[in-house]
């Protein structure tokens, strides 16, 4: 977070802001395009939680948000569930 003090007021504002290479969740299918670099989680490692990091080839999840992660094809021809996009 950033704080920010405005010049003629004494109260100052706190901001959060994405720094570069910042990762943020993958529950908003507006956040995940084709070519972005991901992580995700193949439905054989849900328990563990291992990670995938791949390219975005194909989006699979139609609806706008989904609470376990927007389901992708990655261009290595993997499925699963976006938990990380990196910026």
């Amino acid at each position: 977070m950033k704080q920010i003090q405005s010049s003629n007021s004494s109260t100052s504002v706190k901001v959060k802001t994405k720094q570069h290479g910042v990762k943020s969740s993958g529950t908003n299918r507006n956040d995940v395009k084709p070519g972005t670099i991901v992580n995700i989680v193949l439905k054989h490692h849900q328990r563990t939680g291992e990670r995938t990091k791949g390219i975005v080839k194909e989006i699979l999840t139609n609806s706008i948000k989904h609470p376990r992660g927007i389901k992708v094809r990655l261009e290595d021809g993997a499925v699963g569930r976006v938990q990380e996009i990196f910026n």
